[in-house]
């Protein structure tokens, strides 16, 4: 492995900046932050630039072009919230193997109704018979089947449809309680899809580990935003796809900045560009107001994005997450709680002590960027260099059909 440290760069370490410091790397790991400079090791000249821990998106959904592609814009690791077992088994098998994809955890298949989301935007897709639990006794094996299949934790849907336009079934709370039960019984945490305050509210008095969205369908009653923060969970406010679904413009502005385009594809810059306008545009505000509140609250907020496949309008992979970082930004946090939220609290929250920190002794996942995000959070988009355990990692554009 390679033996090599920066100089000259500004240093956020996951939590704070550090100033002007040296960073040495050793055989993938990171061996000293701001000690004396090793002899006859490479130097790296950063000076002007700021060194970032890799970045993590906590909610995603994803696959070996997808890896690639975050991997690109600077995140290191993605959350995956749900994906069909083989092809995610074959994917986590071929990150282990290769230094140009990103890291991934997932939950496998997500608990859902048997009729419910997101069976309506699957079609089409080729998937396999779902595992399913309708009643009490059937989800021991549902969490057990997940386990199986290496899940990381467990993921539930309680989604009725409506901020889609649409009319679904939804999961039962008996079923969504069992599930946490039985999960917390294996050490697994439980993160539930819910995207309006009733559904959230279910999910919160089932006592979930974490909401994968934000719920905007309506004003949030304080009543809700004090039982999160009395519970301790943690929310990813994925204000991306809520951007999508109200009409907001947030991933046309990301499409139009050259550096964006610099690295992505026509077609994909086009997905990027678009949005589902399922929902009026005022509910984008009831959700940075549920944002604000719940920072004043005290509950961790994770930056993730829903960046899904090729036709997912409104977010990509990689990419999406400094459109994220914007709108954490611009819903109340100063650049600095927002780099954390993409850094330190995603990694602690999951349970991943071995990165979202430029510390002795964790990976060497590492993300350069000129100017300063801690101040400008646009600057995260002026990425100059990549790295995930020590290897760096290639920016090159992505092919024009991909």
């Amino acid at each position: 492995m390679s033996h090599f440290v920066f100089t000259g760069a500004r240093v956020f370490d996951g939590e704070e900046s550090l100033g002007v410091v040296d960073v040495e790397v050793a055989d993938g790991t990171i061996a000293c932050v701001g000690g004396s400079r090793p002899e006859g090791v490479e130097v790296i000249d950063a000076d002007g630039a700021t060194l970032l821990p890799g970045l993590i998106d906590a909610h995603t959904h994803t696959d070996e072009g997808a890896l690639r592609l975050a991997l690109t814009f600077g995140v290191t690791t993605e959350f995956d919230m749900l994906s069909m077992p083989e092809p995610m088994t074959r994917l986590r098998r071929l990150v282990a193997e290769t230094n140009d994809l990103a890291d991934v955890r997932s939950p496998s298949i997500g608990l859902t109704h048997p009729d419910g989301h997101p069976h309506q935007l699957r079609t089409g897709e080729g998937d396999p018979e779902w595992p399913c639990a309708t009643t009490v006794d059937e989800v021991p094996a549902f969490v057990e089947g997940r386990i199986a299949e290496g899940a990381d934790y467990i993921k539930v849907l309680v989604e009725d449809g409506h901020v889609f336009s649409q009319s679904l079934p939804s999961l039962a709370p008996e079923l969504v309680a069992a599930t946490v039960r039985e999960a917390h019984a294996r050490d697994r945490m439980v993160l539930v899809h819910a995207m309006t305050v009733e559904s959230a509210t279910l999910a919160v008095d089932a006592g979930v580990d974490g909401l994968s969205h934000l719920f905007f369908d309506k004003p949030h009653p304080d009543e809700l935003i004090e039982k999160i923060a009395a519970s301790g969970m943690f929310v990813i406010p994925t204000l991306t796809v809520i951007a999508s679904i109200t009409g907001e413009p947030a991933g046309e502005e990301l499409a139009n900045d050259p550096r964006v385009q610099a690295k992505m594809s026509q077609v994909w810059l086009e997905s990027l560009a678009g949005s589902f306008g399922a929902s009026p545009r005022e509910c984008f505000g009831y959700a940075l107001d549920a944002f604000a509140a719940l920072q004043t609250a005290g509950v961790d907020l994770l930056v993730g994005t829903d960046a899904a496949h090729l036709g997912a309008p409104g977010m990509a992979h990689g990419v999406s997450l400094h459109g994220e970082l914007r709108l954490f930004v611009r819903a109340g946090y100063t650049p600095t709680e927002a780099l954390r939220a993409a850094t330190a609290v995603p990694a602690r929250r999951f349970g991943l002590d071995d990165r979202g920190r430029i510390k002795p002794g964790l990976r060497a996942d590492l993300t350069l960027v000129d100017g300063d995000p801690t101040t400008t959070i646009g600057d995260t988009l002026a990425l100059r260099r990549v790295w995930r355990g020590g290897l760096e990692a290639s920016l090159a554009p992505m092919p024009a059909a991909a």
